[in-house]
């Protein structure tokens, strides 16, 4: 591995395509540090075109760290439905009160400090202390490690833990110690946009300094060992109504996967018993399937669900289920839900399948 010996020449192609080229996004027009730390988080495996519009409503409800650190749960919950990953709105709310609490509202300026916030990982503080407070700090993602394997053909695995420190090595040797923001935003915005899986390499404006380019092997990094698959279980979901329409749901426990958030009915699936059978035997209750609503597939990080869901009624109108209540739709939409929910809901919705039986 050489390090690239211009290393002005390339921070200063690098700046000015940034300067000229980078995308207009909203959290690129503040330096508040609370924003910036509320944006990376929403942007962990999460698209920027999801991420814009679910931003600007998260800023606009809790405009300062003592709002956030003061919002209710379920209330927060809500304005994260449709993001996924819930654990990330838990622990930026949770670090949040610990600047609230413990420093005063004010985001701590160094690494050992801001590494101590609860989801405040090697990078989100890398791109916190860099992008807000202007601090030469490495912010090491995927789109960072690409870039960085074809500049200087690195071959480590970027897949095992330990290859990241070789990166914020990389990074902390390139970084522009005049300009550490637009650096690192240019890296992340060059492999964002143009050194991408399939590179662009002729619209690269630090091509010149590209070792995997000279040799040809820019599509063979980084190197990255394929997962192994997670475990797929099939999933059947219940849309269950009573005589007025009303929906029947439960609140997931607080600790676990989905952690408080709302579901219908929901039950691992079984090639042996029909969907009614299936049902009767977890919950106990007869119901009657009245249509087929659709079919998905939710990938967890660990595990995939593949969904089936459908419209029901339960045969004993007067039955309940443990742990589930009854909600009116105007009620359903204002509870948290998690993606495949959603999912359903949203269906639902657009097919407006509100008939009361």
């Amino acid at each position: 591995m050489q390090i690239i010996e211009e290393k002005v020449k390339f921070r200063k192609s690098l700046l000015t395509w940034y300067q000229n080229e980078k995308r207009d996004l909203p959290w690129r027009r503040t330096s508040n540090p609370y924003y910036i730390w509320v944006s990376e988080v929403m942007l962990q495996q999460t698209r920027v075109d999801t991420v814009i519009p679910y931003y600007e409503r998260f800023i606009e409800k809790y405009p300062t760290m003592r709002a956030l650190a003061e919002a209710d749960e379920s209330e927060l919950l809500k304005m994260w439905e449709g993001l996924g990953y819930y654990s990330r709105v838990r622990n930026l709310q949770v670090g949040v009160r610990e600047v609230v609490e413990k420093y005063g509202g004010n985001v701590p300026e160094n690494r050992k400090e801001i590494s101590t916030l609860k989801g405040v990982g090697p990078y989100t503080a890398g791109a916190i202390l860099s992008i807000a407070f202007g601090i030469p700090e490495h912010a090491v993602d995927g789109n960072v490690m690409r870039v960085m394997s074809r500049l200087l053909i690195i071959e480590d695995d970027i897949t095992v833990p330990r290859t990241k420190k070789i990166f914020e090595q990389v990074v902390m040797d390139l970084i522009d110690p005049d300009d550490p923001s637009s650096f690192n935003q240019g890296v992340m915005e060059l492999g964002a946009t143009i050194c991408t899986p399939k590179p662009k390499c002729l619209l690269c404006p630090v091509r010149e300094y590209c070792a995997a380019f000279e040799e040809g092997k820019q599509e063979a990094l980084p190197v990255r060992t394929k997962k192994k698959k997670g475990k797929v279980i099939p999933m059947v979901s219940f849309a269950i109504q009573d005589d007025t329409g009303r929906w029947l749901l439960r609140q997931r426990p607080e600790k676990g996967l989905l952690a408080n958030l709302w579901e219908f009915p929901m039950i691992e699936s079984s090639t042996t018993q029909t969907e009614t059978e299936q049902f009767a035997e977890q919950f106990g209750k007869q119901i009657k399937i009245t249509q087929e609503l659709i079919a998905f597939k939710h990938i967890f990080t660990h595990l995939t669900w593949m969904v089936t869901s459908f419209q029901a009624q339960l045969v004993d109108e007067e039955a309940t289920i443990d742990g589930y209540r009854f909600f009116t739709t105007e009620e359903v939409e204002k509870l948290a839900k998690p993606v495949p929910v959603l999912n359903i809901w949203n269906y639902i919705k657009q097919e407006k399948l509100y008939d009361v039986y």
